[in-house]
């Protein structure tokens, strides 16, 4: 399985349900990201993404994006192939 990376708040409704999402379609570890904690990680975020909202999710080395991608992903059936590696 790809490994799961999600720039993450303490207080993101979004991020606890992409989690939530993600953990229904099997992943049983996601490499958090804490940009409230550490204003360097958020500046990385910011440069990785182009994007300033959280969750910014990679899978692999995809960046799905944020929550609502996610969902839109896993709605079109994009989201296990990606998970389990066998589409880039």
């Amino acid at each position: 399985m790809n490994p799961v990376l999600m720039y993450t708040t303490a207080v993101c409704p979004y991020c606890l349900r992409a989690k939530q999402l993600l953990q229904a379609r099997g992943v049983n570890e996601i490499a958090e990201v804490r940009i409230d904690l550490d204003a360097a990680r958020r500046e990385e975020m910011m440069q990785r993404t182009g994007r300033r909202t959280v969750p910014q999710i990679y899978i692999g080395e995809t960046h799905v994006g944020g929550c609502d991608d996610l969902i839109a992903l896993d709605a079109a059936g994009g989201l296990k192939p990606l998970l389990e590696g066998s589409i880039s």
